[in-house]
């Protein structure tokens, strides 16, 4: 069963951190990477650019606004993901607790549905 964990954090944490800090940041999502490709339960994942280049589109009485920026006004914004195969939920709380994202921010999993 596939499941996407969407990384949520503080976007102006990366400018706080110096540059030793940001490349052991790296580090520690390339080999999270590596460790889900060796298990076998890898299907892709990106970083996404800042919330601050986001379009939202809705719908009000029947007509599209597109507005600039993120929908929702937060201090965690999306910026990643990881869409990972494996047998149940247990397995992908399991990766998910290994993502370098808990440790400044927020993993949340969600199961695919299937259409």
């Amino acid at each position: 069963m596939q499941y996407l964990l969407t990384l949520y954090s503080d976007e102006s944490g990366w400018e706080r951190m110096t540059p030793e800090q940001q490349k052991q940041g790296v580090a520690a999502y390339q080999g999270y990477s590596e460790a889900l490709k060796s298990a076998g339960v890898y299907v892709g994942s990106n970083r996404l650019r800042p919330s601050s280049t986001a379009t939202t589109l809705r719908a009000t009485e029947g007509k599209t606004q597109v507005l600039d920026g993120p929908f929702v006004d937060s201090k965690e914004k999306l910026g990643g993901y990881y869409l990972i195969d494996v047998p149940d939920l247990d397995a992908a709380l399991s990766w998910a607790g290994r993502c370098p994202g808990v440790q400044h921010g927020t993993v949340e999993v969600r199961a695919i549905w299937s259409m």
